[in-house]
């Protein structure tokens, strides 16, 4: 795939201004390279105060007050690595403003039949394949083809339906 078939930047960030009822998305790596995390990263491991945004996060609260529902399950395996004790520290601020999260710790159940990438379902009608780095650097959306939507669709199903609910993930492993 060429990374000018890829839907990156500013672009790829209108597909959430664009999405009318619902938003899903399949995390599955263990590290992300976030650059716009960097700050908020170095406060976070520093014990800082992470600011009200930490707590009910803005970016989710933009979709979730138009009425539309967004929600993820992340794929793991705990031991978890800095990266995640991060993300998953700031996941209920973005329970808070809205999003449903669950997740699937590897170590704890066996889900097969879940892809190891990860994607946006859009309205179930558009799924984004997103594409990283080895560093896990985002590289960009592909578009798949409307005839790959069912087989997309049952992953986000199987996702939803073995997923622990996040709190109680947490409460076991904060």
């Amino acid at each position: 795939m060429a990374a000018s078939d890829l839907v990156s930047g500013e672009d790829f960030g209108r597909l959430f201004d664009a999405f009318e009822r619902t938003a899903f998305r399949l995390e599955t790596l263990a590290t992300y390279d976030v650059e716009e995390e960097q700050g908020e990263m170095a406060r976070f491991f520093a014990g800082e105060d992470m600011g009200p945004e930490w707590d009910d996060n803005p970016w989710v609260r933009s979709m979730t007050d138009r009425g539309r529902r967004v929600s993820r399950v992340h794929v793991l395996t705990s031991p978890l690595t800095d990266y995640l004790r991060y993300e998953l520290a700031a996941y209920p601020g973005n329970i808070k403003a809205g999003e449903s999260i669950g997740i699937i710790d590897r170590a704890e159940q066996t889900v097969m039949d879940l892809p190891e990438h990860d994607f946006w379902l859009f309205d179930d009608r558009d799924v984004y394949r997103m594409h990283y780095t080895e560093g896990g650097a985002f590289v960009g959306g592909e578009l798949l083809p409307a005839d790959r939507l069912a087989e997309y669709r049952t992953y986000r199903d199987t996702a939803l339906s073995a997923a622990v609910p996040f709190a109680s993930y947490w409460e076991r492993h904060r």
